[in-house]
């Protein structure tokens, strides 16, 4: 089966100077072997990653861009794509997906990463129907790339840029049915922001759903110079920039969070002042309470314990207890470029897995993982070919 849409037209552009493609990584001297869809066990990482110590990223020089060729648009692409709801096994890597189509407020996009979002998996398994765009799909809502091409009401972005962004606006109302783990993809010029220019696209791509999220929930209790915060999970790809956002952008004056035993030092190293190893003590027996308390990993019923009177509790995930609230992050292009300045003099830094960026062809593999709930910052794809 093949996801389609219909042609569309080809637009000539001249060319560029050729770029080439550099990471600041460090990769593990042993590449991981390539696993095709059938041999990846249903729900199961593969065992040949092996451990890479963590590092918290912010290269000093950007990497290059991919190399683009401008002067014919492809009408086809390779994308990842799922005919139906259900679990890893329901990827299948496409060669023959029609590249979308530009509307006029829209740019298509070269993709050189992506990155994956818990939401990723609950949209493939189903757990949004009702709200769905029509099967079959491509997902991805993270991405960084090139402009390649821009509709007729495009005000500020050109080709050529280096972008980021998450290209759906609500991340459960008819998300795209064509999205970031693709060759290409096409976005709305308001949910996108220039990438910062000492991040590589490994690093920018994980950034834009997480660090929406963070600065939106952080908006709504109100939060402010001279409050208080405990984050849970703050190894996560939200917790770990909720810590940054927390004490860099509003001036906190305590962050405390939750990890296991081996991530305390990630934690005091992204501005943590009080970091809790979640193995070894209740965080909602501390004497201390606070002002706000972000649960991104879904202890709402604890959570609410460890709150002042008057206080806060987000939750994200799992079951809501009063005076706990969830919300649904709207992506805007505008908070990117309102924060482009903290990443961009390292006060704020993406926290990347150390266990990828994982290779396009390994995507089944990524999301194996992410499923376990045990990646540290974000897990990104690249490069996309």
């Amino acid at each position: 089966m093949k996801a389609t849409l219909p042609t569309p037209h080809l637009r000539s552009f001249p060319s560029p100077t050729p770029l080439s493609f550099k990471l600041s990584f460090a990769f593990p001297e042993t590449r991981r072997k390539s696993l095709s869809i059938s041999s990846t066990p249903k729900g199961t990482p593969s065992p040949s990653l092996a451990y890479v110590p963590l590092r918290v990223t912010a290269s000093s020089q950007a990497a290059s861009a991919p190399t683009v060729n401008l002067t014919a648009i492809p009408t086809e692409m390779k994308a990842w794509v799922y005919g139906e709801y259900g679990g890893v096994d329901v990827l299948k890597l496409d060669e023959k997906v029609s590249v979308p189509e530009v509307k006029e407020d829209e740019v298509l996009i070269k993709v050189a990463a992506a990155a994956l979002n818990p939401v990723d998996a609950k949209r493939r398994q189903g757990k949004f129907k009702a709200t769905d765009s029509p099967l079959p799909t491509v997902p991805g809502y993270d991405v960084a790339g090139v402009v390649v091409k821009v509709g007729s009401q495009v005000k500020e972005l050109k080709e050529g840029d280096e972008v980021y962004g998450n290209i759906n606006e609500k991340a459960l109302e008819g998300p795209r049915q064509f999205g970031s783990l693709a060759q290409y993809t096409a976005v709305e010029e308001k949910l996108l922001a220039l990438k910062p220019k000492n991040l590589d696209f490994a690093q920018a791509a994980g950034l834009p759903l997480a660090i929406g999220t963070a600065y939106e929930g952080l908006e709504r209790t109100g939060f402010s110079s001279g409050k208080s915060i405990l984050v849970l999970n703050g190894s996560g790809g939200v917790g770990s920039l909720v810590i940054q956002l927390a004490k860099q952008v509003f001036g906190a004056s305590k962050v405390a969070a939750t990890s296991s035993t081996g991530k305390l030092e990630l934690l005091k190293s992204l501005g943590a002042d009080l970091a809790i190893d979640y193995t070894k003590e209740n965080f909602e027996d501390l004497p201390e309470k606070f002002d706000v308390v972000f649960d991104a990993i879904g202890q709402c019923d604890r959570a609410v314990k460890a709150v002042k009177e008057g206080g806060s509790v987000v939750a994200l995930t799992g079951a809501v207890t009063p005076p706990g609230f969830r919300f649904v992050v709207t992506s805007k292009g505008e908070v990117l470029k309102k924060l482009n300045p903290y990443l961009e003099s390292g006060k704020v830094k993406p926290v990347v897995d150390p266990r990828g960026p994982f290779p396009f062809t390994q995507v089944v593999e990524a999301f194996s993982y992410i499923e376990t709930n045990r990646a540290t910052g974000k897990v990104v794809i690249h490069p996309i070919p």
